[in-house]
């Protein structure tokens, strides 16, 4: 009984209102026709579509939130604004009835930046550009073991997801800052498990290879943490509750994965059987991935990082079976070297470079691999891209879950040989990245 209270008041959305009115959004009055917009301005006079504005203001619920009622007195309401009955059944209004579509005001900038700034860590723009620095300028090593656990740690929690199926905290009371992921389900936040996994991962995996304050990272890692966490309230995206199991379920499953990664690391880098298995789980993990009674980008993203895993992972066995990787001469821990002005200018043009050829990579390849796959199962891309039926649909989605399998892998293929052999061309590599097993 005690259990279902707290559980309950974890999952409460006036709680997630509360955290959002303490960092300063605000809530707009409702009192005002559509979005505060003046009433004089909604006027019958032929010039725009009022259904039209109307459905296309409901069908971006993202931007405030979901709840969109209709009563006898009232009218449509939409987000703090009301349209009235006497317009309802109507075609037109004024072209300047056409605010932007929000109810709430930022009273606060600081933690306004600083929250995007921190869900922004837990985004696909964070993985493009963490994961490939970290292999291109500070371990390789360490890099592949971090992979692997970010790699599971989502891939567990975006199935759970599908499993729970807990929506998102109701909006209002909530104020939804963030249309992104406002489709996807929020039991757990899979933010707050990127916000553990990554950061503690990384310190699990370095404080017995380098020489550096243990005390120092863990503070920066719970810093990292709470920041990715307090940003998902501050949004609106979560509730307290999808928090806590997030981060508790990250923990729990860091504690068998952290060891048995550096087993699976070790082995997935020297036997002769990797790609094949890596190969065969990968598409078994996107092929049994659990369906959803709607449609929500977690599926496609999962199909992301699952393929980035691979690829980095056949990148790393294809330097060691081609015999230009060894292990370091001397054992661990190693003192940590400071960059001189050459070593940083030398990581920012492996950088430019780097990401630049990614960019022009997933290009091509998402272009291509699409058209190959279309043309493999004998479909017609242009027709696909506008089918609405639902046999299309079900193809729609064999064709995108095979083409970003197809590009993302050869982005973490690229990321771990391609381009390292390219800096090696150039002159430009680190001089470590080879020596990293």
């Amino acid at each position: 009984m005690v259990w279902d209270v707290v559980t309950e008041y974890l999952k409460d959305p006036y709680l997630v209102a509360k955290i959002q009115k303490y960092y300063g959004v605000k809530v707009l009055p409702s009192q005002s026709p559509v979005n505060g917009t003046d009433s004089n301005s909604l006027q019958v006079d032929g010039k725009t579509k009022l259904k039209k504005r109307v459905e296309k203001t409901i069908l971006e619920e993202n931007v405030h939130c979901t709840n969109v009622s209709k009563s006898a007195g009232d009218g449509i309401r939409i987000a703090n604004g009301y349209l009235p009955n006497e317009l309802e059944g109507d075609e037109t209004v004024s072209s300047e009835s056409d605010p932007e579509v929000k109810g709430y005001i930022i009273t606060n900038w600081f933690w306004y930046y600083l929250f995007v700034l921190g869900t922004a860590l837990g985004d696909e723009i964070f993985y493009a550009s963490f994961i490939p620095f970290w292999f291109w300028n500070i371990d390789g090593a360490v890099g592949r073991r971090v992979v692997l656990v970010w790699t599971a740690i989502m891939y567990i929690g975006k199935f759970k997801k599908y499993v729970v199926r807990w929506p998102r905290p109701s909006c209002p009371p909530v104020i939804r800052l963030q249309k992104k992921w406002a489709l996807e389900y929020g039991m757990p936040s899979t933010h707050a498990m990127v916000g553990i996994s990554i950061p503690f991962s990384v310190i699990l995996y370095t404080m017995n290879r380098y020489q550096y304050s243990v005390t120092f990272g863990i503070i920066f890692a719970i810093g990292w943490c709470t920041v990715i966490c307090l940003s998902r309230l501050y949004l609106g995206m979560h509730s307290v509750l999808d928090i806590i199991v997030g981060i508790v379920l990250a923990l729990v499953l860091m504690v068998p994965f952290v060891p048995l990664v550096d087993t699976l690391d070790h082995y997935l880098l020297t036997s002769h059987w990797s790609p094949l298995i890596l190969l065969t789980v990968g598409i078994c993990m996107v092929a049994f991935y659990p369906s959803s009674d709607r449609w929500t980008p977690t599926r496609g993203d999962t199909t992301m990082v699952v393929s980035v895993c691979i690829g980095v992972h056949i990148g790393a066995w294809t330097n060691y079976q081609l015999g230009v990787m060894s292990e370091h001469p001397d054992p661990p821990p190693y003192a940590i070297i400071w960059p001189s002005y050459e070593m940083l200018g030398l990581s920012a043009l492996r950088t430019v470079i780097g990401f630049c050829c990614i960019v022009a990579t997933r290009a091509l390849c998402k272009s291509a691999s699409y058209a190959t796959v279309c043309t493999l199962l004998r479909l017609n891309s242009r027709e696909l891209r506008n089918s609405r039926n639902s046999i299309e649909n079900r193809q729609k989605i064999t064709v995108e879950l095979s083409y970003k399998f197809i590009t993302y892998a050869l982005l973490g293929f690229n990321t771990l040989y391609l381009l390292p052999n390219v800096f090696r061309l150039i002159g430009i590599e680190r001089p470590t990245f080879y020596t990293e097993i």
